[in-house]
């Protein structure tokens, strides 16, 4: 029986991941899911959990504990026919991958002329928030958003997640997707349940406002709205801007929103030295300089590997950090 239009599930976010890799095993026979404990275990977080017993061992793969072996794997199997979706288990842990996707993942379509492209997703959970141990809270976005030939992509919402794995997954490139681990069962929203999809490359005005521009992705988008929520309170208006998409940027929501404003304020957990706030910075440069009313302001973790268990808390940006920089700005 077809699901009638608009029908809609809270869902939280890993639950929205887990219904989006339903709905492609169950449409597309070229769909697979590889990774470390994906099959009987449901992954580590439990994002494909009742999955291999769903569509069975063929389709979604416990693989051995190698990264590299993992990826390398699924660049042969994208080149021939299918669409791979290879779980790391958290982004930490795939640096071992890192020279099979610099090297051939981003590479093989103009290596090939276009005879070959990679239809690939690599999901991985990142970030800090969770008390996790050392490695598995990485936020190393920039180093492959610097990798021409690969999409990156950084759901903030549940709904989000569903639409753009989706997209992911249809993609005839291959995508770096993302997802945050404090924000898996932080809430829930309305999720259609049918498919859909949201378009890679399109960011996505989450509140407007007049005063400044908020820039987040991810776990700091909730971050952001808290700040801009208590930025309010003090009479300040700000335009929080969810990149969703982190390469290719959307240049030009990015640079109609700063014109508007005249002001920014980029908030990432990633280390500040090398992360994507200094091509924000940039772009916003090259686009916007003449709009700008203050220096463009980050507020963003600290250049030092994440600390363990509760240090944590105060190497992540928190609302009061993000409303200071707003502050700051403002009165420049």
């Amino acid at each position: 029986m077809a699901t009638p239009i608009n029908q809609q599930t809270d869902m939280t976010l890993i639950q929205a991941v887990t219904d989006a890799l339903r709905i492609k095993l169950a449409t597309d026979d070229t769909t697979l899911v590889l990774g470390e404990d994906v099959g009987k275990n449901g992954g580590v977080f439990r994002a494909t959990d009742g999955l291999q017993a769903e569509f069975g061992e063929d389709r979604v793969i416990d693989t051995p504990l190698s990264e590299a072996g993992i990826v390398g794997t699924s660049v042969g199997l994208a080149v021939n026919g299918f669409k791979p979706i290879v779980e790391i288990q958290f982004l930490g842990f795939i640096y071992p991958a890192y020279e099979q996707i610099m090297t051939h993942v981003s590479r093989i379509r103009m290596r090939t002329m276009g005879r070959y492209s990679v239809p690939m997703v690599i999901r991985a959970p990142y970030g800090a928030g969770i008390r996790a141990p050392e490695i598995h809270s990485d936020s190393t976005e920039s180093l492959f958003t610097s990798m021409p030939g690969l999409k990156v992509v950084c759901p903030a919402t549940p709904y989000d997640a569903k639409g753009l794995l989706l997209a992911a997954i249809d993609d005839p490139d291959p995508v770096l997707f993302l997802e945050s681990m404090r924000s898996y069962r932080a809430f829930k929203e309305p999720v259609p349940n049918e498919a859909y999809t949201i378009e890679i490359g399109k960011a996505n005005i989450v509140s407007e406002g007049t005063d400044v521009t908020l820039i987040a992705w991810g776990g700091m988008v909730q971050v952001a709205q808290k700040a801009a929520a208590q930025a309010e309170k003090q009479g300040l208006s700000c335009e929080v801007l969810d990149l969703r998409t982190l390469y290719p940027l959307d240049q030009e929501t990015i640079a109609a929103s700063v014109q508007k404003t005249g002001r920014a304020v980029i908030v990432h957990e990633a280390h500040a030295m090398g992360g994507l706030g200094t091509d924000l910075i940039a772009l916003i440069n090259d686009t916007s300089f003449l709009y700008l009313r203050a220096p463009i302001a980050r507020v963003t973790g600290f250049d030092v590997p994440v600390p363990l268990f509760a240090l944590e808390d105060h190497y992540i940006p928190t609302p009061a950090r993000v409303l200071e920089a707003i502050t700051r700005t403002v009165d420049f």
